[in-house]
């Protein structure tokens, strides 16, 4: 930080780190942090007009230089949760039923995301010294819009720059039982068993229509599978979403690896997938004790020792409501209460279905068309939640729109805002569960695997070039390989994905750069509070007496 000036220095006595989680050891330098005298720089015009410009998460606008920050404590889902939060555990603590604590955790951190008052980043412009503050985001897995949205963006990102190789790529989804959905909504194990199988299943077909015997173990398949929870009714729908390279890898004559491309599946191709899965899942089964003839007090393990989680994934995957004062009943829809991705797949292109498990692979990406393969993987890791798709009825009740129209022109579904909350707490993950999934030549530990996945990206100067964890000389960075961290920046993120350069000074054009990450809550309020800024987080609202004892 040498040669800058006293209004240039940063607040922490070390730089931001490019890490996951933010440390909690950065010391506030308040006297360097001469902003009092500079309220006015913080996009040139007064604070508290600028108080949702403040770097909180960005919207493409029209223009696409330019950008709308979103205030998360405005949005529909915050302000749902924040009144209900305390109630539903309330309620279910008179219940004696206990709220895991990685549920309970999951849902209070959502209320901390975007949040000023939580801490924040504080991005500097050199030339004209405009600041902006940037909040630090919950890091959240199960539903939140916006760091789903990010985790989305930067692994597609990833798969595409350092993952798949320049082949086609088909996906393929298998969709599965009621009874089986409700097992590996919590059985981390047994997915992982059931995936397994499915991913057999596509490459004994890949090889197959490539012409390669299964006697020949050198030729390899890769594929990079999604683990989804959810369905478009926010329903707890475990599934997944398999790309797969469509062919497969082998040695030629030279010695060199080649890719031999695999024929089109036919439907009877796929039906022989579908029938794969049924008939190993079965056996599966039949191993593990929880075939048709299984006790079921015995077999359901998650009833015994999560007796709520039980009920809510049981109930979410039926279409029901599992506490509060519709209790047992149906989710309300506008329209009848046959939902279209829960029946038997009607005969078409690469589409099958065999006693429940479904299985369609009509969705192929050409070679070297990373744009779209690039998109492919974001619809596979997508969150489970749209909040454009969530309004409030006058009656204070919360519509949903789906994103496509179910068979019986079902196009809404309606949840009392306390069902809501019981909805996003089946979704959250259990710890150690594990959501993307490499297999075959594209696993870490393949042997192949350098020889066909990408050149990974050059160094990129710009990215974090405080942090570090990042060589401070680029041609330090160049000696060892041109390195660039796994995990994107979020400037980076929202270049790729809407093409908006938020490093980009809108007063001068510069570079703008991360000075520091602020954490004491004495310093995030002392700055705050010199800033106009509101000072505490919103307020969650108490558990209400009278909603406690209706059960």
């Amino acid at each position: 930080m040498a040669g800058l000036s006293a209004a240039q220095k940063p607040i922490s006595a070390r730089p931001f780190a490019a890490c996951p989680d933010f440390s909690p050891d950065f010391l506030p330098c308040l006297p360097h942090f001469p902003l009092c005298s500079r309220i006015e720089t913080l996009i040139g015009q007064p604070v508290h007009a600028n108080f949702k410009a403040a770097g909180q998460d960005f919207a493409v606008c029209e223009a696409p230089a330019d950008y709308r920050p979103r205030n998360p404590a405005e949005s529909i889902l915050y302000r749902v949760l924040a009144a209900e939060l305390e109630n539903f555990l309330g309620r279910q603590r008179l219940r004696d039923r206990h709220v895991p604590r990685f549920v309970e955790r999951e849902l209070r951190s959502f209320l901390d995301c975007g949040i000023l008052a939580r801490g924040f980043l504080r991005v500097h412009c050199d030339a004209c010294r405009l600041d902006r503050l940037v909040p630090f985001s919950c890091k959240g897995r199960a539903f939140c819009p916006s760091c789903g949205g990010r985790r989305m963006a930067d692994t597609a990102a990833h798969l595409v720059d350092r993952v798949f190789p320049g082949v086609p790529v088909r996906q393929w989804v298998l969709s599965l039982p009621f009874a089986l959905r409700y097992r590996l909504a919590y059985d981390s194990s047994l997915l992982g068993e059931v995936l397994q199988i499915f991913v057999r299943a596509v490459f004994a077909s890949i090889r197959r229509r490539a012409g390669i015997p299964a006697s020949d173990r050198r030729a390899r398949c890769g594929a990079v599978s999604f683990v989804q929870r959810f369905g478009d009714a926010l329903r707890l729908n475990p599934h997944f979403h398999s790309l797969a390279l469509d062919g497969i890898y082998i040695v030629n004559e030279k010695g060199e690896v080649v890719f031999r491309h695999a024929a089109p599946p036919s439907d009877a191709e796929v039906a022989r997938v579908a029938d794969r899965v049924h008939r190993s899942v079965a056996r599966l089964l039949e191993r593990r004790g929880l075939g048709p003839d299984a006790i079921p007090e015995e077999a359901d393990t998650l009833q015994r020792d999560q007796p709520l989680l039980a009920e809510i994934y049981g109930a979410s995957i039926s279409g029901r409501v599992a506490t509060g004062p519709r209790a047992g009943r149906r989710v309300t829809k506008v329209g009848d209460e046959i939902d279209m991705e829960d029946q038997t797949l009607s005969s078409g292109s690469c589409c099958a279905s065999v006693a429940g498990y479904s299985v369609h692979a009509g969705v192929r990406i050409p070679a070297h068309d990373r744009v779209r393969l690039e998109r492919l993987a974001r619809y596979a890791g997508r969150p489970p939640l749209a909040t454009e798709r969530l309004s409030l009825l006058p009656d204070g009740r919360l519509l949903y729109r789906l994103k496509r129209s179910w068979r019986n022109g079902t196009s809404h579904v309606i949840f009392e805002p306390g069902e809501l909350v019981e909805k996003l707490a089946s979704l959250v993950p259990p710890p150690r569960f594990n959501l993307v999934r490499y297999h075959g030549i594209l696993a870490p530990s393949a042997a192949w695997r350098p020889l066909v996945v990408p050149e990974p990206p050059a160094y990129d100067e710009t990215t974090h070039r405080d942090c570090p964890a990042v060589a401070s000389d680029p041609a330090n960075a160049k000696k060892r390989g041109d390195y660039r961290p796994r995990n994107y920046s979020w400037a980076q993120l929202l270049r790729r994905v809407f093409e908006v350069d938020v490093l980009k000074c809108p007063r001068c054009g510069e570079r703008m750069r991360i000075l520091a990450a602020i954490n004491p809550p004495e310093a995030i309020h002392k700055i705050l509070d010199c800033l106009g800024l509101p000072t505490r987080p919103p307020p969650i609202a108490a558990a209400s007496t009278a909603d406690l004892y209706i059960s």
